[in-house]
């Protein structure tokens, strides 16, 4: 049959073109495919006359071993080229004459399910069959072609393997070969398969190969399956299974635990108490000497001098215990515990453990207060309760915050219950407050005696008892402030008045009270002054610049005498008032210029400018002052009467006897002028009158006579002594002046 795309070739295509009358081109040439119909007339011929094909015995029924391949020049897809395989005999038909099977559409020749059972290459060795192959498909018509297949039976090979051990970390070259398969039959492919994945591979020759190093500790055994494939991959048998043994090196150091959270042991525990105990690990295999472990403290060594050490550690076990050397709270001990393999022995692999210990306290000190003595401390009687005394500060030795909680008392010295305790449970201080009123005369004094104890129970070696502090509170007596007579006071006084006018007296509400000391405070102006025993306020200066109606405050403060501490104030509120109109000048009596010293009760009479005076024009009052002499200040005292006279009197107990004159400064209308006050201080007598010098009386003598008479009667005696000197010295020398032999010899012993 000719091909159709041939067919075309040996024609020419007719081109047909479609225009439009004015020769426009609508369709242009187009080529015009013609198909030649296939007729079923090539007849299908195999691709060999004689096949040959090898099996092997234990093949699996109904895997191909063997593909026929057969073609025609018909139509390819059509039911021209749709082949049909067939066996049309088997030769010989021992045991059975249907031993295979042929797909019928692809070909493929199988053992048949009796022929895999039966088949024994020891009873038939060959078999020889005859292959139709026809097209037309299913057609009862058709084309038609045979040939023939040679089998051979054949012995299987495809036999187990042993076990195979491979060393870990292998020095050799890879690919290295480590064992074979063959599949006794032909058109076998080898697959491998590695459960779980690892460095294997095979070759088409069957030869299986390790392709790289192994780690036992990574994997320590492999399966592997090896399957005889034919060419679609279907197994001719079932796979073989082959045992890969990683055999171990010590190639792995001992692993020791990840440090875990630090291991505390209480101070003081017994020698031989377990710390820990260690566990490490070796990946060699395990019951090997490469993974047998022995361990060795390392660290902390033994003290120079001191065969006990605080740690030990037990060689296989690895249980680490308390030795012999006491350990103190708080210390932090990291501790270096060498893991070994090959139980220690020389070239094997060891790792450093590391362990860390606390030594956690215990409760074993009780509380102690920084000081015992606290005091004496002195507290007023009338000091209000709740009155913080004294803070008293405790220590514990012991480092755990549980074991510092301590608890406070009073032990004695408080039986009225007068004084109690205030602390914080976690604090070492306690406040000593007072809870009662004190007393000076029920107990001037108190020795309070507080003790502090631990709160939980004390533990250890003479942990000691609850230590005491005694505080010692002096109670000092209360003298109430002083009182006054008046809540407030108040006066009035006209703008004129002059310095030294009287304004009111300030006493203590009670008489008989203790003298008190007083001062002005707030006396912005110095308008005022106050006598600081007798209470007296007075007018210090001029009140310049003060106007009616206004008011001026001051504060009088009294202090006690003894104790300043102790004081009391009230306010004095100033009426400042319109000055009152003069007066008519009335003759004053002739003032007696007389004093006495020592003081007495009766003052100088001191009178403004007479009434026909110049000075004395209008009627406002005149104003009375001392000079601002201060030695005036100090002696003299002056006191207004009324508007136009003052009363001058001493101020001293005590002034020299003798004629003073005294400046007194007279203020009127806005204008001023000084009087000199001559003054006579005198003795007096107990009548009050001054004993003052008299005259010399009729036939006296003079001062001269009496002088005449004094030098006269000194001048006799004068010429009387000078007469008696003169005659012992006219004696004198006439001794002197007799013969040797006259004077007396002087008796020698």
């Amino acid at each position: 049959m000719v091909p159709a795309w041939l067919w075309l070739l040996c024609f020419s295509i007719p081109q047909v073109t479609l225009e439009t009358e004015d020769g426009r081109v609508l369709w242009g040439p187009q080529p015009v495919l013609v198909h030649v119909k296939d007729e079923n007339d090539q007849v299908p011929h195999f691709s060999q006359a004689i096949y040959r094909a090898q099996l092997s015995q234990g093949t699996r029924p109904g895997i191909p071993f063997l593909f026929l391949e057969a073609s025609d020049q018909d139509e390819p897809g059509t039911a021209n080229s749709d082949f049909r395989f067939h066996i049309l005999s088997q030769a010989p038909a021992q045991p059975f004459p249907d031993m295979f099977q042929l797909e019928p559409r692809l070909g493929a020749l199988a053992l048949s399910p009796k022929g895999s059972t039966s088949l024994d290459y020891t009873l038939e060795g060959h078999y020889q069959l005859l292959v139709q192959v026809k097209d037309m498909g299913d057609q009862a018509s058709g084309h038609q072609a045979t040939a023939t297949v040679e089998v051979s039976i054949v012995e299987s090979t495809w036999v187990p393997l042993e076990p195979i051990h491979l060393a870990e970390n292998l020095r050799v070259l890879y690919p290295h070969h480590i064992a074979q398969v063959h599949w006794s039959g032909s058109d076998v492919h080898y697959h491998l398969e590695s459960h779980p994945l690892g460095p294997f591979d095979v070759d088409a020759e069957g030869n299986l190969y390790v392709t790289r190093e192994l780690d036992r500790e990574a994997q320590a055994e492999y399966l592997l399956q090896v399957r005889a494939w034919n060419s679609r991959g279907e197994d001719y048998a079932a796979p073989l299974e082959l045992h890969v043994l990683v055999m171990d090196e010590n190639d792995n150091p001992p692993v020791c635990p990840p440090r875990g959270p630090t291991v505390s042991i209480p101070e003081f525990s017994p020698p031989g108490t377990e710390v820990t105990r260690l566990s490490a690990e070796d990946a060699d295999a395990p019951s090997s000497p490469n993974s047998h472990i022995v361990y060795q403290l390392l660290s902390p060594e033994p003290e120079d001098g001191v065969e006990r050490r605080a740690f030990q550690v037990e060689t296989t076990s690895g249980s680490v215990t308390l030795g012999g050397l006491p350990l103190r709270a708080g210390q932090d001990i990291l501790l270096l515990v060498l893991a070994m393999d090959l139980a220690g022995a020389e070239g094997g692999l060891s790792s450093t453990c590391e362990v860390e210990v606390t030594v956690t306290d215990i409760n074993d000190h009780a509380p102690e207060f920084t000081t015992s003595q606290i005091g004496p401390i002195s507290l007023p009687e009338d000091v209000e309760p709740g009155t913080l005394v004294a803070t008293l500060t405790a220590t514990d030795a012991d480092l755990e915050p549980a074991f510092r909680l301590m608890d406070f008392a009073i032990e004695r010295g408080d039986t009225e219950k007068t004084f109690g305790l205030d602390w914080e449970p976690d604090s070492g201080h306690v406040q000593l407050r007072l809870c009662k009123n004190l007393s000076y005369e029920a107990a001037p004094s108190h020795e309070v005696v507080v003790v502090v104890r631990s709160v939980a129970e004390l533990l250890g070696p003479g942990p000691g008892s609850g230590a005491t502090a005694t505080v010692t509170v002096l109670v000092e007596r209360v003298i109430p402030p002083p009182k006054l007579d008046q809540d407030s006071y108040e006066a009035s006084v006209p703008i004129s008045a002059p310095a030294g006018s009287l304004l009111l007296t300030v006493q203590p509400s009670d008489p008989m009270s203790r003298p008190l000391r007083f001062s002005l405070v707030n006396d912005s102006e110095g308008w005022l002054c106050i006598e600081k025993i007798s209470g007296e306020v007075r007018t210090a200066q001029f009140l310049q610049g003060a106007q009616p109606g206004d008011i001026y405050t001051v504060f009088v403060e009294a202090q006690d005498a003894d104790e300043p501490r102790l004081s009391t104030s009230a306010p004095l509120v100033i009426h400042f008032l319109k000055a009152p109109p003069a007066p008519a000048l009335t003759p004053a009596p002739v003032p007696s210029r007389y004093l006495c010293t020592p003081r007495q009760d009766h003052g100088v009479i001191v009178s403004g400018p007479s009434e026909d005076s110049d000075l004395a024009s209008g009627h406002s009052p005149y104003s009375f002052a001392l000079g601002p002499n201060p030695t005036v200040q100090r002696d003299w005292r002056l006191q207004t009467l009324n508007g136009s006279h003052a009363y001058l009197t001493l101020a001293l107990h005590w002034v020299e006897p003798r004629e003073y004159i005294v400046p007194v400064v007279v203020s009127h209308n806005a204008q001023m002028w000084q009087l000199r006050v001559q003054v006579i201080v005198c003795r007096c007598n107990v009548e009050g009158q001054c004993m003052r010098k008299v005259g010399r009386m009729k036939g006296m003598p003079t001062k001269l006579s009496a002088v005449g008479i004094l030098v006269g009667t000194l001048a006799a005696i004068g010429i009387f002594l000078i007469l008696i000197f003169t005659h012992w010295t006219l004696s004198r020398k006439k001794d002197l002046d007799q013969p040797a032999d006259s004077v007396p010899l002087k008796a020698t012993v």
